[in-house]
């Protein structure tokens, strides 16, 4: 196995390749982050990209990566000339494809590229201003999913259960059967009581469609009074509830929690309704999800496994808040 240095060299060959079928010009390309898929900055002389390498096996065991790819690009393609919700824009390779396969340095990787997007992550920062703009953009993406008609082929993540509880995910390279069985006996029994509880939530969620399904602060930028969507590597078909959970469930234990709670709701409501009665069931389901993925990625990356204790005693944590037995 490539220690990370390695991993990290052999990859950065391969998205200097893949610029290479862009009609980008030469500039330097600095890391940005590995985890799912591994990216990078590129600074040219007039603007900036980021190039993502895909994680193989990324969306689902027997997916179509290329297909599922390029189904993101599309969804935030129809975004962009559909709304005026700020996200990626997706760069067209000199064939025109919008993703391109790069054999370099031993290895096979689909990769695309987009334009960069500034702004400040309030991840660290939160204030439920935030939250409210978000909940507004969130709102804004779902009316847009329920009026937009994807093309032929269209292939992304079913988000149903049998994707978060069954093993139809690959995390790391680490199937999610296999995750399962890396838990410690506690967690495992408790994330299964969440599991017990969604059989029947998920089937019956009442607004169901395409969902960002990880829209977080952490994916959302903010620049002067605007939120920018970011990272759809995620987007599928999904109750819509989920997404609120997902925006809330790094917030839920914090005592302020309410605070942001209301802004976001505040935000969403005003252009839709959402049944929200089950909210702190699909938090729940987010941290089973989050710890899981967490659990797999910490297989191929020795600095999610230094944390993964600590991920594991966070999990628990939550579930007492949520008061799942």
């Amino acid at each position: 196995m490539l220690t990370r240095r390695a991993e990290l060299a052999s990859l950065r060959q391969v998205a200097l390749a893949a610029l290479g079928r862009y009609r980008i010009a030469k500039g330097r390309l600095t890391f940005v982050a590995h985890g799912e898929n591994t990216t990078f900055r590129h600074d040219g002389a007039d603007s900036s990209h980021l190039v993502r390498v895909h994680r193989p096996d990324r969306h689902g065991r027997g997916v179509d990566s290329v297909a599922a790819i390029r189904s993101e690009l599309a969804w935030l393609q129809a975004l962009r000339s559909g709304t005026d919700l700020a996200v990626p824009e997706p760069v067209v390779a000199r064939d025109g494809a919008s993703t391109v396969t790069v054999d370099a340095a031993g290895t096979t990787r689909v990769c695309s590229v987009l334009r960069w997007m500034d702004g400040r992550i309030h991840e660290a920062s939160p204030r439920p201003v935030h939250l409210h703009r978000l909940g507004d953009a969130m709102a804004r993406l779902h009316e847009h999913a329920d009026a937009w008609r994807p093309p032929a082929g269209f292939v992304r993540i079913q988000w149903d259960h049998e994707a978060f509880f069954g093993n139809v995910m690959i995390y790391g390279g680490t199937p999610a059967t296999r995750c399962w069985d890396l838990l410690p006996e506690e967690l495992r029994a408790r994330f299964r009581a969440v599991d017990v509880r969604m059989v029947e939530s998920i089937p019956s969620a009442g607004d169901t469609g395409l969902i960002h399904a990880d829209l977080h602060l952490g994916n959302a930028l903010f620049n002067r009074g605007a939120v920018k969507l970011i990272d759809f590597d995620d987007c599928g078909t999904g109750p819509r509830l989920y997404d609120l959970a997902v925006a809330l469930w790094e917030l839920r234990d914090r005592p302020d929690y309410p605070l942001f709670r209301d802004a976001l709701l505040s935000g969403y409501s005003a252009r839709r309704d959402l049944d929200v009665r089950y909210l702190d069931d699909y938090i729940a389901l987010r941290q089973v999800a989050f710890d899981l993925w967490y659990t797999g990625t910490a297989q191929v990356n020795p600095a999610f496994f230094a944390r993964l204790d600590r991920v594991h005693r966070w999990s628990l944590e939550m579930l007492d808040l949520l008061e799942v037995p």
